[in-house]
């Protein structure tokens, strides 16, 4: 199932795809372009169109076809081999185009029984959220950008940097082939998000680190500066 709720119709749209690895891997390789420029380009023998396709997209997925591979005692009965041909179909030139890989537990009876959510209320974030965006638009005052997901990656590492030393970890994860220089630019675009969020004038090491924990999946102890939910 593929769902584009309205979004902003001037800038962005926002994609989500359900139960994402039930569809072909070419059908998702497909993604990996818009993802990476914001245009689709069809090439025939006439000529050349480029159509804009900037878009925030949200993949789900499921660990296995029944769902419960994850859950102790749940009974998942997918054979191995299923499980990692379902897994695959998340190619790995699409997840480096994924900024943030965030697990979600089964809910249980306590959250669902509660009253009350546990969560910030929307209109506190949204505050925070319109904050960061005004802060990185004066930022970037003057150039084609207002946004960090628009930065080039050149731009980030040479003309904006971080704080000294901020980038060691991510540094390391590169060396040891756990990140790709694709991964580093993506990594520097969330850093300087948690920065703006947080109110901080340059990304600290706690936010790469962040930023990295966010992508990798590998715990890092960074601290969720941001409200009392984290991101």
């Amino acid at each position: 199932m593929l769902d584009q709720p309205r979004a902003d119709p001037a800038r962005w749209g926002i994609g989500k795809v359900q139960e994402t690895p039930e569809f072909s891997g070419k059908a998702l390789d497909a993604l990996r372009q818009p993802l990476e420029s914001g245009l689709v380009v069809v090439a025939r023998s006439a000529g050349v169109v480029r159509l804009p396709a900037r878009f925030l997209m949200v993949l789900a997925a499921n660990p296995c076809p029944c769902g419960r591979h994850t859950l102790q005692g749940a009974g998942c009965e997918c054979p191995p081999s299923v499980i990692r041909r379902y897994q695959a179909r998340l190619s790995g030139p699409l997840l480096d185009r994924v900024d943030l890989r965030v697990g979600v537990e089964p809910v249980n009876r306590g959250d669902l029984m509660c009253q009350g959510g546990r969560g910030e209320p929307t209109a506190v974030v949204a505050a925070r959220v319109r904050e960061a965006r005004e802060r990185a638009a004066a930022r970037l005052q003057g150039t084609p950008w207002t946004v960090n997901s628009e930065v080039p990656g050149h731009e980030l590492r040479t003309r904006w940097l971080v704080a000294p030393g901020a980038l060691a970890a991510a540094e390391r994860d590169m060396e040891r082939g756990l990140l790709t220089a694709r991964g580093i630019d993506r990594v520097l675009r969330v850093a300087w998000t948690i920065a703006d969020l947080a109110g901080r004038e340059r990304p600290q090491a706690c936010d790469v680190d962040l930023a990295l924990e966010l992508r990798t999946g590998i715990a890092r102890g960074a601290p969720m500066p941001v409200g009392t939910g984290g991101l």
